[in-house]
């Protein structure tokens, strides 16, 4: 059981709920000086955990999510500073009104309270929810998985003596990853202990996770990413576009899966964008019309067609017009990102319209769908549902509301 450690969270809670934004900001400073300063301890920590991955013989996208590397541990302590100069979402006043018998009403922005994350192999996960789990004023309770241990121990480590620096609770954030198995499932369990649980991962764990959870969960998704080139794409700016999508970093849930070719752009792009792929050592499967311009291009089944690849791998299906690229989006995308690649601007807004994923795009690469890309100085994921928060997620989405009602004695009638 993990009762301690939550009753603990929760206390912790109740304490960062009520400071003030320059507090967490000290707090949040003080953790990427941490970072910074345990550099050495923390790559040390994840050699570990890539030598067990290496035997234990996980692919080569999870391998790339997990390693750090002084340049990624550097990249953590500046997500936490640039989380630090993000406005505090706490207090903010959503909406009000007086009403007629003076009554004045306001709905406002408050922490959750606890927030539990379920995810694997991220160890930058780890600083990312913590960071903007501090500056909302919620606790987290952490489940990294066996495959970030040793990493997510020290970097836990670092974080509650930078927090306990500030004089702020160690229990503000806490990793049950010792606990195992067992921990994820009494996390899943914990309704009323845990206010929200997010998970983040391959789609078997958010699928566990969503149908094993007693706590209310933000479902993030699997990223199986389309890219369309329309027939009025321009050509070399569809090969960048999609070589970036793909080649830039393609283990992560942003990278394009799927590229689906106008049929009157196929001999006009597709050529060189084999070309283009086949140099970066993408392995790529095409349908029966990209076979018959390229007899060496794999052929593509379904099953291709609904993977997310994380590697440097991608499908790519000729349709005959942009309704049947909507027709394919809607059978295999899990709703995460999409882009299109025109100068037909009626063809981009039905496609921004009719697209129902958590990101839409025009003429952009799909690797933009991120929450530091976006502003939010992190992300705590990438939500594909449609209740409270939708894409990436920052901080005013690890928060709730309340209505705060300020009368002078009136009574109802």
């Amino acid at each position: 059981m993990i009762d301690a450690e939550l009753h603990a969270a929760a206390e912790a809670a109740r304490a960062l709920a009520t400071l003030t934004s320059a507090r967490k900001d000290a707090a949040l400073l003080a953790i990427a000086d941490a970072i910074d300063a345990s550099t050495a301890a923390i790559i040390a920590a994840n050699a570990e955990d890539l030598e067990r991955g290496h035997h234990a013989g996980l692919s080569t996208g999870l391998l790339d999510r997990l390693r750090l590397d002084e340049g990624r541990v550097a990249a953590l302590a500046a997500a936490v500073r640039d989380v630090v100069a993000l406005p505090d979402p706490v207090g903010t006043v959503v909406r009000g009104s007086r009403l007629p018998n003076g009554i004045h009403l306001s709905e406002v922005r408050v922490p959750f309270g606890v927030v539990g994350a379920i995810y694997e192999a991220r160890p930058n996960v780890t600083v990312d929810i913590a960071a903007l789990a501090l500056k909302s004023g919620n606790a987290a309770v952490l489940r990294g998985g066996s495959a970030a241990e040793s990493s997510n121990r020290v970097l836990v480590d670092v974080l509650q003596g930078a927090l306990e620096s500030v004089g702020l609770p160690r229990a503000a954030v806490q990793t049950i990853d010792a606990r195992g198995r067992a921990g994820a499932t009494a996390l899943m369990q914990a309704r009323g202990l845990v206010d929200v649980l997010i998970p983040r991962g391959s789609a078997d764990l958010i699928q566990t996770v969503v149908r094993e959870s007693t706590v209310p969960v933000i479902e993030t998704g699997a990223g199986v990413v389309h890219i369309f080139l329309d027939a009025t794409a321009d050509a070399a700016s569809a090969i960048d576009i999609v070589h970036n999508a793909k080649v830039q970093r393609p283990s992560v849930c942003n990278a394009v899966e799927t590229v689906l070719v106008h049929r009157d752009s196929l001999e006009r792009i597709v050529p060189s964008l084999l070309a283009d792929l086949r140099a970066a050592n993408v392995t790529v499967r095409g349908d029966a019309r990209v076979r018959e311009l390229d007899e060496s291009v794999e052929l593509a089944t379904d099953d291709d067609f609904a993977t997310e690849h994380m590697a440097l791998e991608l499908s790519i299906a000729v349709v005959d017009d942009l309704d049947a690229a909507l027709s394919h989006i809607r059978r295999f995308s899990t709703k995460h990102t999409e882009s299109i690649i025109t100068t037909d601007m009626a063809n981009a807004e039905r496609f921004l319209a009719e697209v129902d994923s958590a990101v839409v795009m025009v003429n952009a690469s799909t690797r933009f769908s991120d929450g530091g890309e976006f502003g939010f100085g992190a992300e705590v994921g990438i939500s594909t549902q449609k209740l409270h928060a939708r894409g990436p997620m920052g901080l005013p989405e690890l928060t709730s509301t309340k209505w705060i009602v300020r009368g002078s004695g009136q009574v109802r009638g």
